[in-house]
């Protein structure tokens, strides 16, 4: 009996972070049926692989890709780069379970305007994905904040016994549904006012429900440590598996912070399942916050929606134009995005390169400037910190965005290439990987990625998308691991 797709002569890196091997794949249906050398063997469709390198698919485990994924399906900034599964509802912030009559909260109009929260529930967000068939998988958390904005008509407090008892009838409820777990972004003013008891009680939650928790830290700053002492007691009192979100030491004078944070996380990691993600970049994206308006690094605008003509330019040069201090220039932009030159590359190196730490893009689809992370972090992390700089193995890197997001984010079946696993693969050529993003041309797609396919279907062909879309909604169908660990467990 042929099989549907058979790509012949790679050097398979399966995801554990194993040495490459050379072999052939063949898929049959949706999942892997068989790996080795396969001479005999027939298929609908024969690749040649010429030797190149074989990969899961890249699971982009931080993305705010939620309501993109059923706008626009073809998700090309994703395939183009080689993730065939997306993590949505990252930062707090979620696309359900939402309705919205007026003006959309920050930083929840990151993922778009009112008429595009219009999923009350979990699982009609998730009916809405598989009914748009995306190019690539989507797997989704809730986000805390997106849950206050349903439950409360003012942010700048802590929400009462009242408000909790909601969000976590919510939750609960999209818990049980197959969501992932929650998502908080207690830097955000919209979060910032929620204490450890409003927090603990929906983590909880989560840890009845076998899910995950992700954390924008509540200070990315001078405060790091505490911030992510914080998280680490909020997981703890929940049982639950810990992820922060884009570790950082940001700000000019927490530079050559990153020792102490990871040392805090290895600590923790001890006793608890904690882990990270981490964007290869030395800049941030966001909305325009004035709480990170500073003259001691570069702060470009991306959009502003009462000035639009002052996209794609330094805060700088705008507030000396208009004669008013930064932070004056900054609110009278408002609302309005902003890329934060405020990382130090030796930090962002050690975090990208620990063994707890995952690939994220943490991209912003819907910025009409976007951070050149949104098209460029995977075959960056490939091309220009493993290949080009040695700052860790290719088989590491590749781990990095599959099996161990994987197992993080409870995703059955996948990050792996093994018999009967999803095949969702990435074919890629090592000489010619290429990120070609940049802040200055942020929309452009890597050179190298020579194969994507997402459950058995080729979606995308030497730079071009297929037209076949075979992605679908990841369901979350057993409890994540919460076991406890050693800081080195997960590493090869």
């Amino acid at each position: 009996m042929p099989y549907d797709l058979l790509i012949r002569d790679v050097r398979i890196l399966d995801g554990t972070g194993a040495a490459p091997f050379r072999a052939d794949v063949a898929v049959r249906g949706e999942r892997i049926a068989a790996i080795g050398t396969l001479d005999g063997a027939t298929a609908e469709r024969v690749i040649d692989g010429q030797g190149h390198y074989l990969a899961p698919g890249f699971i982009d485990v931080h993305t705010h890709d939620d309501t993109n994924v059923i706008r626009t399906p073809a998700m090309l900034p994703k395939l183009s780069q080689g993730v065939t599964t997306v993590v949505v509802g990252n930062c707090g912030i979620s696309a359900s379970p939402v309705t919205l009559a007026g003006e959309v909260p920050d930083p929840m109009n990151l993922l778009g305007h009112v008429e595009d929260f219009r999923y009350p529930s979990f699982v009609a967000y998730a009916e809405a994905v598989d009914a748009a068939s995306p190019s690539v998988n989507v797997a989704a958390l809730v986000g805390h904040t997106s849950l206050r904005s349903q439950v409360m008509d003012d942010f700048a407090r802590p929400a009462s016994h009242a408000e909790i008892a909601t969000m976590e009838r919510l939750l609960r409820r999209a818990l049980a549904e197959g969501a992932l777990g929650l998502s908080s972004g207690l830097a955000y003013r919209n979060a910032f006012q929620a204490p450890t008891a409003e927090m603990e009680p929906l983590v909880a939650a989560v840890g009845e429900a076998g899910g995950v928790y992700t954390t924008h830290l509540r200070d990315e700053f001078a405060g790091l440590l505490g911030a992510m002492d914080e998280a680490f007691a909020t997981a703890r009192h929940g049982q639950v598996p810990l992820v922060i979100s884009h570790l950082k030491c940001a700000g000019a004078g927490n530079w050559g912070g990153a020792p102490r944070a990871l040392e805090r996380l290895e600590a923790a990691a001890r006793h608890q399942r904690a882990h990270c993600d981490c964007y290869p970049y030395t800049a941030g994206s966001s909305t325009l916050d004035l709480g990170q308006v500073t003259d001691e690094i570069e702060i470009t605008i991306t959009w502003s929606e009462p000035h639009p003509e002052q996209a794609r330019r330094p805060l700088k040069a705008i507030a000396d134009e208009w004669k008013l201090s930064l932070r004056e220039a900054a609110a009278r932009l408002q609302p309005a995005g902003a890329v934060y030159h405020n990382m130090s590359e030796d930090d962002m190196r050690r975090v990208l390169a620990h063994p707890l730490a995952m690939v994220g893009s943490d991209g912003l689809p819907n910025d009409p400037h976007p951070h050149p992370r949104l098209w460029g972090a995977f075959p960056r992390v490939l091309g220009h910190y493993s290949r080009d700089l040695g700052l860790m193995p290719l088989a590491e890197a590749v781990r990095k965005m599959t099996s161990l997001s994987a197992a993080n984010f409870g995703l059955v079946d996948r990050g792996v290439i093994r018999e009967g696993a999803f095949a969702d693969l990435t074919l890629f050529d090592l000489a010619t990987l290429e990120d070609t993003a940049d802040y200055a041309t942020p929309i452009a797609p890597a050179r190298g990625i020579e194969l994507v396919v997402v459950n058995g279907v080729i979606g995308y062909r030497r730079g071009t998308a297929t037209g076949e879309r075979a992605g679908r909604m990841l369901r979350r169908t057993r409890p994540i691991p919460n076991t406890l660990t050693q800081c080195m467990e997960d590493s090869p």
